[in-house]
């Protein structure tokens, strides 16, 4: 059994990311303690909210440094929702820009459409060759919350990732997969059965002891 940590930096729906790993499979903590974030098997970093708001939880633990030796390192990192912008270089929101991580290419920015927040069920198109998505039926859809994305599919494969599209309004960025670093937009844990697999497709790439 894999050893999961869900990163406590003090956003993310910590309980029911917990819940839902540990049915998945995960030996799973919930902890701020950031010697048993760079040990676990894999590390899961959430995040709900703003962009900004999330990096300074993060600055505030040290917990950047963690994140990024894990990924160079190539021990298994999951980003959900807010847990996956702040991988990218910079979010853009309200006119102000945060920097961000800087683990994958490119920014974060308001989606162009009418209707915000993008909230609800969506489906989602991954590409041949998918971890992440492996063995879920076409049409399979997803519980997404956000206002913001990530854009640029082509400069994400221009640099090697494998990225999942959704569309609301216009086309945005659902997941990524390069290496050992995973990310989400939409929430896995609030996504019933689809979710469900999806972690366990996650949690088989992970090294099961220690």
């Amino acid at each position: 059994m894999s050893r999961v940590v869900v990163l406590d930096y003090g956003s993310g729906n910590l309980r029911s990311a917990e819940r839902a790993l540990a049915a998945a499979g995960a030996d799973v903590t919930v902890t701020d303690d950031l010697a048993a974030a760079a040990a676990a098997d894999g590390l899961v970093v959430p995040g709900v909210g703003a962009f900004a708001a999330c990096m300074a939880g993060i600055e505030t633990l040290g917990a950047g440094p963690v994140i990024v030796e894990r990924v160079a390192a190539g021990r298994p990192v999951l980003g959900v929702c807010v847990g996956m912008q702040v991988l990218f270089e910079h979010g853009d929101e309200h006119g102000v820009v945060s920097k961000g991580l800087g683990l994958l290419p490119g920014g974060v920015t308001r989606l162009p459409a009418r209707r915000l927040p993008h909230m609800g069920w969506n489906t989602v198109r991954p590409p041949a060759g998918s971890v992440l998505f492996a063995g879920l039926a076409e049409g399979s859809r997803f519980y997404f919350v956000h206002s913001y994305a990530v854009r640029d599919v082509a400069g994400l494969a221009a640099a090697g990732a494998t990225v999942t599209t959704a569309h609301h309004e216009a086309d945005f960025v659902a997941a990524v997969e390069r290496g050992p670093l995973c990310a989400a937009q939409f929430h896995p844990e609030k996504s019933a059965d689809t979710g469900a697999a999806l972690l366990r497709n996650w949690l088989a790439t992970l090294p099961a002891d220690g």
